[in-house]
């Protein structure tokens, strides 16, 4: 009986090994002049490594100019075989109509062979950046309305996937008897929720909110822009709400949403990041507000940073390498990052 009792503890306290994505610079387009083809070879390098597990591209529409999420994904499915397919994050899901957004997702999942992953999230509010306030009212969302709308949104498009006569009567949006086809090849297809909640910005009560939403309506969490303390705090958080929702807290997974600017110089390393973020974003970073989600200094201080997460329980870090040259950013992300990972995972 004790034998037993303990081949079932290390069962539980097995950790399936972390795996890796490569985010795609899909902005890049716009702010560098980065051609779509260079974007999809990237894609396709990557996923000939075989270490790498998935590919994300981010998302917005009039915010943060770029290539179309959906179009660039399908673009990177024609080119490849049998990475996951990734939107990190889908900022603009709130602002988008569910039947649309669902029979497109559904294509992209068949065209894909059930390779796409979907992180969902409810972009900057109106108040934070006037891009993101002007993009809000050209697409005519409120942006007191972003946490409803993106729950009714994850909502109707489980309907619109898995029934054939598919009714949803919400505050936002609205549809009776809908037969979708293509539905999508997996069958859930995953839908997470990115984002990192703070008490500074929205109190205690509102990160309660953030958090119960990610428990009851998502497949897993992605946070980005976070110290490894609340990650855990977070986790640990989840993982409680989730058992409350009657939901196995062991079926839900993490994503970890990351940067890396490499070089020997850390300083150089900084000014690069910050000049790249600054450019992508359209704000001006602070130092903490580039290094709280980049790691920027010799190979062995990425490997050291992401690491920590890694050993926190996070089960896939997208990675995004950024810097004065993104190509040899990537090599070196490819060729001697995730090696490095890999070994010590």
């Amino acid at each position: 009986m004790k034998a037993n009792a303990g081949s079932s503890y290390a069962r539980r306290m097995a950790k399936k090994k972390t795996t890796f994505g490569l985010t795609l610079s899909n902005r890049a387009l716009v702010t560098r002049g980065t051609p779509p083809e260079e974007l999809i070879d990237m894609a396709v390098r990557a996923e000939a490594t075989g270490a790498v597990d998935a590919i994300w591209v981010g998302d917005s529409i009039l915010s943060k100019p770029r290539l179309e999420c959906i179009p660039l994904l399908g673009a990177i499915a024609a080119r490849t075989s049998r990475v996951k397919l990734g939107v990190a994050c889908m900022a603009t899901i709130a602002q988008r109509n569910p039947v649309l957004l669902a029979l497109q997702w559904a294509s992209l999942d068949v065209v894909s062979g059930g390779r796409t992953w979907l992180a969902a999230c409810m972009g900057y509010p109106a108040s934070q950046h006037p891009m993101a306030a002007k993009e809000l009212e050209v697409m005519g969302v409120a942006s007191k309305e972003r946490p409803g709308r993106l729950e009714e949104m994850i909502q109707a498009l489980r309907l619109l996937w898995s029934d054939e006569h598919a009714s949803f009567h919400g505050k936002y949006y609205s549809f009776e008897d809908v037969d979708l086809l293509p539905k999508p090849a997996q069958r859930p297809c995953p839908i997470y929720i990115a984002g990192t909640p703070r008490a500074a910005q929205i109190g205690e009560r509102g990160v309660e909110r953030s958090l119960r939403r990610i428990a009851r309506y998502a497949d897993g969490w992605m946070s980005n822009q976070i110290e490894l303390s609340m990650f855990r705090d977070h986790q640990a958080t989840l993982r409680k709400m989730l058992v409350e929702e009657g939901r196995n807290p062991d079926a839900f997974k993490t994503v970890l949403y990351y940067g890396v600017s490499v070089n020997s110089d850390r300083e150089q390393a900084f000014r690069e990041a910050k000049a790249f973020l600054d450019a992508y974003y359209q704000k001006d970073f602070t130092r903490q507000g580039v290094e709280i989600w980049t790691a920027c200094g010799p190979v062995e201080h990425c490997v050291r940073c992401v690491k920590e997460f890694i050993d926190a329980g996070v089960d896939h870090v997208a990675l995004r390498p950024i810097g004065e040259d993104l190509n040899a950013q990537l090599r070196i992300y490819l060729e001697e990052i995730l090696p490095a990972l890999n070994a010590a995972n």
